[in-house]
């Protein structure tokens, strides 16, 4: 479903596909694991290769969030595609996530 890459201090995972109820449960659980082992790298979301996202992976991803917060620790999201940013924008979870362009951009500003 994803692959994990960590390099300068920043853990990144890139979910594939779709991210729907029947796998959401297990990628909140991959993003999770994540987080809680996070010292101090940043959790990058990649996001380029998601061509669908539903209301269970969205909660999947503001519960790792809140986890995130909770914990001191830093989550992006990078790459996210222009049909599933609408639901972002729908939702207004664009205003709570960082979101960048893609991977460079969130590089650029480090």
């Amino acid at each position: 479903m994803n692959s994990a890459v960590i390099s300068r201090n920043i853990v990144t995972l890139k979910p594939t596909g779709e991210i729907n109820a029947a796998n959401a449960s297990a990628f909140k659980q991959q993003l999770q694991t994540a987080v809680e082992s996070l010292q101090d790298e940043i959790l990058l979301v990649d996001m380029a290769e998601v061509n669908f996202l539903d209301s269970a992976g969205l909660m999947a991803l503001v519960t790792t969030l809140r986890l995130a917060q909770n914990l001191n620790r830093q989550m992006v999201l990078c790459g996210i595609s222009p049909s599933i940013m609408i639901l972002f924008e729908l939702t207004q979870l664009d205003r709570v996530f960082e979101l960048f362009e893609d991977c460079e951009a969130f590089y650029a500003s480090l």
